[in-house]
């Protein structure tokens, strides 16, 4: 029996939203309020959060919609497609007690897929928003979502993930977290 995913089982893995690539997905804006509301939803439920970004040198650092909401933490600096084969990435997940380590971000076919499928084979619960990753082409997203699915990541969108991080409408949180839920656009 699946252990059921929540805010105090998980962690979430921000990958690469950086520069102009960014700025090339397909709905952005709506891409960038799915990723930020799940990012003030793990603040506010206490959800670890990892931070990764690719090459910043070359592609820029994080797009300040979502930097912003990251304030008081640093970026682990990548140049594995793998977060996985990054050392101080490892250190991190060696570190978290988190069994569900929910993924967002860009590119879905080549960070985000290679990142899932690094996790995946450490034995880890891997969940993929599939409305809060994206690619510059959406052929390109639904190949890696399909791929993954077929790996045994769990598949999702953001209302579902943060409504299971909630547990309940009795929640604390549940009003804040419920007004990130109504901003979203899908």
């Amino acid at each position: 029996m699946p252990v059921r995913l929540n805010a105090h089982n998980s962690a979430l893995i921000l990958i690469d939203v950086q520069g102009k690539l960014a700025r090339m997905m397909p709905d952005v804006s709506g891409l960038l309020a799915r990723i930020g509301a799940l990012l003030q939803a793990a603040d506010k439920l206490g959800v670890p959060i990892i931070w990764l970004e690719q090459n910043p040198q070359g592609l820029g650092a994080t797009l300040p919609e979502l930097s912003a909401l990251l304030a008081g933490r640093q970026p682990i600096i990548k140049q594995h497609f793998d977060a996985c084969a990054e050392p101080e990435f490892h250190q991190c997940l060696s570190e978290l007690t988190a069994e569900h380590l929910v993924v967002c971000g860009i590119e879905a076919h080549v960070c985000v897929y290679q990142t899932a499928m690094g996790l995946l084979a450490l034995g880890k619960q891997v969940h993929v928003p599939v409305d809060a990753v994206a690619s510059r082409y959406d052929e390109a997203r639904q190949l890696a979502v399909t791929r993954l699915a077929q790996e045994g990541a769990r598949l999702s969108n953001s209302d579902m993930l943060l409504f299971e991080w909630l547990g309940s409408a009795k929640h604390p949180e549940f009003k804040s977290v419920l007004e990130l839920i109504k901003g979203l656009s899908h």
